[in-house]
């Protein structure tokens, strides 16, 4: 076996390694249905462990699908192509949601790097750059960083990541949930920090607006859920939704969480258990065990159902 080696590029050839390992084990992390005038939306938006914003049309995916796909051996020809691709941070993305309403929405994401950036849908969607040049081709609008904490000797802490966000239309605002505890609640208009919410031991899985009563309610590695007035940026209540659970190898951090329609229910997501909380009683209703740790929890408006 011999070939040309004059031209070969090294670093090329590593790169494009690394690339097919980072496809191979990229985790989707958070998926959001694109604004639609149709009841029934056909675009979804994908955040992902190697920090892009990927967006796929469902109709054009099922119409590429071959007679017999149960069938198919190999992963790679049921690969999905996105219809627009963004290199949106640095480090994995962890949520993507939508602030504002119609052709002025706003796509949201976060990540690893304490970023949150935001794109005009609308532009977004209707780019009519090669889908193989999208990356870095998009400008955000929104381009928000975590604070730093000062220690000792005025020296600054890493940024700290965000895991999950909240958005409150009415109110202009977006709620983060970083690695440092914290919930930061960020006037949009100004690109600032209008409040901090402080209370939880460890850092933040998740958090969820309750806009009916001007509420947060956050879930956290500390093992507990917590609901905040967001006049006085003061926890209200706190839930532990393992409380009383003692299982090997069982850890109690709320991983996720979700409010029905109504805002009346919450759901929390603790290891291999779900737990169903009336948020009127402030007190929990039920609680399920789940053959492996609930990273995931929404209701399902149509049906009153949970789905994890």
């Amino acid at each position: 076996m011999c070939g040309d080696a004059t031209n070969w590029d090294e670093e090329a050839y590593r790169e494009s390694i690394l690339k097919e390992r980072e496809i191979q084990t990229r985790t989707v992390f958070r998926t959001v249905w694109a604004p639609s005038l149709n009841p029934n939306p056909d675009t979804v938006v994908v955040a992902s462990s190697d920090g892009s914003v990927s967006s796929y049309s469902i109709p054009s995916l099922i119409s590429k699908l071959p007679l017999g796909f149960s069938n198919v051996k190999s992963p790679k020809s049921l690969m999905a192509e996105p219809t627009c691709f963004l290199q949106a941070h640095e480090g994995p993305a962890y949520d993507v949601k939508f602030y504002g309403n119609g052709e002025d929405s706003v796509l949201l994401s976060c990540g690893d790097d304490g970023r949150i950036q935001g794109w005009r849908w609308k532009d977004w969607e209707e780019s009519d750059v090669p889908i193989h040049l999208q990356g870095k081709h998009a400008k955000p609008i929104i381009n928000l960083v975590n604070p730093q904490h000062k220690g000792p000797w005025g020296a600054l802490s890493p940024i700290p990541e965000n895991n999950a966000l909240a958005v409150y239309n009415e109110g202009g605002c977006i709620f983060s949930a970083a690695g440092d505890s914290c919930v930061y609640c960020w006037d949009v208009e100004r690109g600032q920090v209008k409040m901090t919410f402080k209370g939880h031991s460890d850092y933040l899985h998740s958090v969820v607006a309750r806009n009916s009563t001007n509420q947060i309610i956050t879930g956290s590695e500390d093992g507990t859920a917590r609901i905040w007035d967001c006049k006085s940026g003061k926890c209200v209540q706190v839930y532990e939704p393992a409380k009383g659970i003692k299982l090997k190898g069982f850890f109690s951090c709320v991983s996720c969480i979700a409010l029905d329609a109504s805002e009346s229910w919450l759901a929390c997501g603790s290891g291999q258990s779900l737990s169903v909380w009336n948020l009127p009683a402030s007190e929990c209703i039920s609680r399920v065990s789940t053959c492996a740790s609930v990273q995931d929890v929404v209701f399902d408006e149509n049906q009153d159902k949970l789905n994890w």
